[in-house]
């Protein structure tokens, strides 16, 4: 039997010491020496020090249990240190004619980047905004969201979305969606851009929000609506109106949205007519912005044509009107910083416990992360091996390799992110039968564990041919195993973020959780390619010359990722050399909603776009 002989207080950390009942005089009196000189020890010693000065008295006295009440929260709760490896991310004599055609590849790709962004900066042009800004007495978009967010550094989704379609180029599609903090909280927001097309909604843009609304309900973000929308555009409303994923999702999505308790508010900075007028009045809170916000299922036009009345937006559905009369909204704004400080107001109420900033230092990849630009495969023949993209990801470019020596064509393994403990899923060539196998387990491992995933995709730009009965056996085994996996990482319930480094092709793509598996993310790299097959692969497929040119110069065109981002199958492009922030980024974003107090208490239904 054991009984505690005494009690030792340092630096708010209360020691009891355990002694055997049948201890001799002696032994507790060697044995008292020793445990103040361990006690004076830990109240003079860096933490680092206490913590292995007390593993060694609780040792001696063979009470684990005892030693974990009496230390501190901030021990209690630190992370398991890891141990990783570092992985061999050094360049070699033989990489350097591909690295060197894959950098010509990314230089080009990186201008035609920035010359997208130069594009969309400016939304609808000088005009639109000289009207915007002066006649109509507004703030331009991306102004609006420096009042409203704390900081730039916000994560902009589909910035490119909208160029290069069949209607012509919507710029942003004409909204800008994204996250960013407010009072230190991630928060969605959905903000029109009335500069592009009067704010008018078209099929992209419809498609865009729904998007925001998915992010925001996978991560259980608060999301802020800034409307200022013309409504829809008459002449394509049969690809805006009538179906399941058009206009009429995004009010379905507010509702199920509030069922889940994710909070909504809406700013009415601008126009809410017909279907807009939803947006706010299925918000948690509104705000209204008097002079300039106005709200009505049908405008002065329309009243007019119908009863020949003349009757001026404000009396119809302005300021006063909703926030006196009908109670539409909640919060009445003299102008549009007000109104933003209303808002931020209104985000400080919400039930969060967030942590405080980690103050640690994050340990920086030893390669240089610029590398990636030569690392960015130009095709799959002049990709090089994923280690060497891991090694400028993971934090000390450590990785601890999972069955290293099985299923070589995919790398699998756990890393960290600026601290996020997180398991890779690498393309090192085709997927196997065995590359599979190892996807499946590796997948299950960390959904097990709840390990994000990230996803590094460069896919094979053909299937595999079929040429003889061995290779049919062969080839039908690898299509069992690649179901396997394609079913480990659709029902893994943990995050899953994917970037799509060189080609997303055929079926490969869908087991590397491409965007048909619902990752958390997706992005491309600006030289990534989407297609079913590579430009250059329909020889197998298509037998008339003819027709083989025109399919190869129809992938050549749909397979880039710049006509990819413009459809948005993808939530925006990055530069290689961003990648590892906007990782973290999105790592952050996601751990968020462990600090939400209140949370729905049934799972409810992903209802996906």
């Amino acid at each position: 039997m054991t009984v505690p002989s005494s009690v030792f207080c340092s630096n708010k950390h209360v020691f009891i010491l355990i002694s055997s009942g049948s201890e001799n005089s002696s032994k507790r009196t060697q044995r008292m020496a020793f445990s103040a000189a361990i006690v004076a020890t830990l109240a003079s010693s860096e933490q680092g020090v206490q913590r292995s000065l007390w593993q060694l008295l609780t040792h001696r006295t063979n009470q684990p249990a005892a030693s974990s009440r009496c230390m501190s929260s901030t021990v209690r709760r630190r992370r398991l240190p890891s141990a990783f490896p570092v992985i061999d991310g050094e360049f070699h004599p033989v990489h350097r004619h591909v690295y060197e055609a894959n950098l010509r590849n990314s230089l080009i790709c990186q201008q035609k980047y920035l010359e997208h962004k130069e594009k969309v900066m400016k939304g609808g042009g000088e005009n639109a905004i000289a009207r915007h800004t002066l006649r109509n007495r507004k703030v331009l978009v991306r102004d609006r969201l420096r009042m409203l967010l704390d900081d730039e550094d916000y994560l902009e989704l589909s910035p490119f979305a909208g160029l290069g379609l069949p209607y012509g180029d919507i710029p942003s599609a004409g909204c800008l969606t994204g996250i960013g903090k407010i009072n230190g909280l991630w928060c969605m927001f959905i903000a029109n851009d009335a500069t592009v097309k009067g704010g008018t909604a078209y099929p992209i843009t419809v498609k865009k929000q729904l998007r925001a609304q998915v992010v925001a309900m996978q991560n259980r973000l608060p999301s802020v609506y800034l409307v200022d929308s013309g409504g829809a555009f008459l002449p394509l409303q049969s690809e805006i109106f009538p179906d399941s994923n058009h206009g009429g999702r995004t009010f379905f999505n507010e509702a199920v949205m509030s069922a889940m308790k994710i909070p909504q508010v809406a700013v009415v900075c601008g126009s809410c007519t017909a279907g807009g007028a939803y947006v706010p009045t299925m918000s948690e809170e509104a705000v209204i912005v008097h002079g300039i916000g106005t709200i009505f299922l049908g405008g002065p036009p329309l009243v007019k044509a119908a009863t020949g009345e003349e009757v001026s937006p404000e009396d119809l559905g302005g300021a006063r009107l909703h926030s006196e009369v009908s109670g539409c909204v909640d919060h009445f704004a003299s102008a549009e910083n007000e109104a933003y400080e209303y808002t931020r107001n209104i985000i400080s109420t919400l039930n969060y416990e967030l942590p405080e900033e980690d103050s640690a230092q994050v340990e920086e990849p030893l390669y240089n992360v610029d590398d990636l630009m030569g690392l960015a495969p130009h095709c799959y023949n002049h990709s090089m091996d994923v280690r060497l993209v891991v090694s400028r990801l993971t934090d000390g470019s450590r990785f601890q390799e999972f069955k290293a020596r099985y299923g070589t064509p995919l790398l699998t393994g756990f890393a960290r992110i600026e601290g996020h403990q997180v398991g890779i899923v690498a393309n090192n060539g085709e997927l196997t039968y065995e590359a599979s196998l190892k996807g499946s387990h590796f997948v299950q491992l960390c959904d097990q564990r709840d390990i994000p995933l990230i996803f590094l995709q460069n896919t094979a730009p053909e299937p595999a041919h079929t040429f003889s009965q061995t290779k049919a056996e062969s080839n039908t085994n690898r299509l069992k195993a690649q179901g396997s996996m394609m079913s480990a990482v659709a029902c893994a319930s943990v995050p899953k973020i994917t970037v799509v480094i060189g080609g997303c092709h055929g079926g490969d793509s869908y087991a590397m959780c491409g965007r048909a598996f619902d990752p958390n993310f997706l992005f491309l790299w600006p030289n990534a390619r989407v297609s079913i097959l590579a430009p250059g692969h329909s020889d197998a497929f298509v037998q008339n010359e003819e027709e083989i040119t025109q399919i190869n110069e129809m992938l050549e065109e749909e397979s880039s990722a710049f006509f990819s981002t413009g459809r948005l199958w993808d939530d925006g492009l990055l530069l290689p050399q961003d990648t590892r922030k906007v990782l973290s980024k999105c790592l952050k974003i996601i751990k968020q909603q462990e600090y939400q107090l209140s949370r729905e208490k049934m799972r409810t239904p992903f209802l996906r776009l």
